[in-house]
């Protein structure tokens, strides 16, 4: 490699590394806001303020306003960073799948599950809420609502994978494992468990691995 291309590689590595901290220093502010104070007292100028950054590089962002900036928060609390890695390829999801055993394989997704239903829970009331006190908020319906599609799409993998293996009950097909795996793994769900009914972290982990594995498996 020629020494100007070294260069503008590392150009563009500092400058995606930059936009990287700026995209998590301004989900971040926006979520200590939004579960603090609520989403429609959260303003756009007070997140650019909590996050150190001008007004204009809020918009630039999030392009859509405060509905994306929404979705920029919630996708970085279930990512857990900022980071461009597909969750195909991040640790947890790479040990799944390199798990030999179904059962325990679902256990370390129930594991993982938790762990991002207890970081993007909070965020999923607050704009629950939001969107039920302002019905006419189109673009925050259409975040929740997109991001509901994102839940089911996403529960395919687990469900596609389990089939490829022969792991699935023989009258299951991965559509049907998919919608199975989605409702399980609901914010709701999770809500009800640990703070209507006081199940520990623990007890919904447990839970859901069994349930997984009884409604999934093969015997």
């Amino acid at each position: 490699m020629t020494e100007p291309r070294k260069r503008r590689s590392y150009s563009s590595s500092l400058r995606r590394e930059h936009a990287q901290a700026t995209r998590l220093r301004i989900a971040t502010a926006a979520r200590e806001l939004m579960v603090g104070k609520g989403y429609a007292d959260t303003t756009m100028a007070q997140v650019a303020r909590d996050a150190g950054v001008a007004v204009q590089t809020l918009y630039t962002s999030c392009p859509g306003g405060k509905p994306a900036l929404a979705k920029l928060v919630y996708d970085i609390t279930l990512a857990g960073d900022a980071l461009a890695v597909p969750q195909s390829d991040r640790p947890g999801v790479r040990a799944i799948i390199e798990e030999p055993d179904p059962a325990r394989k679902l256990a370390r997704y129930a594991a993982m599950a938790t762990s991002i239903l207890r970081r993007v829970t909070p965020v999923h009331r607050v704009l629950r809420a939001a969107a039920a006190a302002a019905p006419s908020d189109t673009g925050l319906r259409d975040v929740l609502a997109g991001i509901e599609r994102e839940r089911l799409t996403g529960s395919r993998g687990p469900a596609e994978h389990l089939h490829a293996l022969g792991a699935l009950r023989p009258d299951l097909d991965p559509g049907r494992a998919a919608a199975q795996i989605y409702v399980l793994t609901s914010t709701e769900n999770f809500e009800k468990l640990t703070e209507v009914c006081g199940w520990s972290e623990a007890e919904y982990e447990d839970w859901l691995a069994t349930v997984l594995a009884a409604a999934l498996l093969a015997p």
